[in-house]
């Protein structure tokens, strides 16, 4: 595959990661119908994992909030973008396609800026030994991406198109 393929593909899960963890959780119904979702479930197993005090999650909920509403117009412009580059993909517009990879790039980046703020503010919240816990638990994650590989664990799904 090429360079610019695989710089298009990162940037494109990188926003769609980024507003993944953005997406509400309070109520939200994910896959299979169950109660906060997958990402419900991500808040509830790292508050269990770092032993969060109940001030802790209300100050982290409060920061998910602010977050995802002070950077709503980000998420929505960034979902846009993406749907106008798989609609390109799916069209093979070459042409198109070329141009919406510097604005991919750049909402990347952007993405990447935010996350880095929103990361910072929720550690500020939790104790020294609960932080070295955050950085052990980053560690442990990264290590499970390095092991599935660029395409996650789909397997040959992505080579489809």
């Amino acid at each position: 595959m090429k360079k610019t393929k695989w710089m298009t593909m990162a940037a494109v899960m990188t926003l769609s990661t980024s507003l993944a963890f953005a997406a509400p959780h309070d109520g939200f119904k994910g896959k299979g119908g169950k109660r906060g979702g997958r990402h419900g479930e991500l808040s509830q197993r790292m508050a269990e994992k770092l032993n969060l005090t109940d001030a802790q999650k209300k100050q982290i909920e409060a920061i998910n909030r602010g977050f995802r509403d002070n950077n709503k117009a980000v998420f929505e412009s960034a979902r846009a973008l993406r749907e106008q580059f798989h609609a390109a993909k799916e069209a093979n517009d070459t042409a198109k396609l070329e141009a919406l990879k510097p604005q991919l790039e750049q909402q990347r980046t952007q993405m990447q800026q935010l996350r880095q703020a929103h990361q910072a503010q929720i550690v500020a919240v939790l104790t020294p030994e609960q932080r070295t816990q955050w950085e052990a638990m980053k560690a442990e994650r990264e290590a499970r991406r390095g092991e599935r590989g660029p395409r996650g664990n789909r397997g040959n799904r992505g080579n489809r198109r």
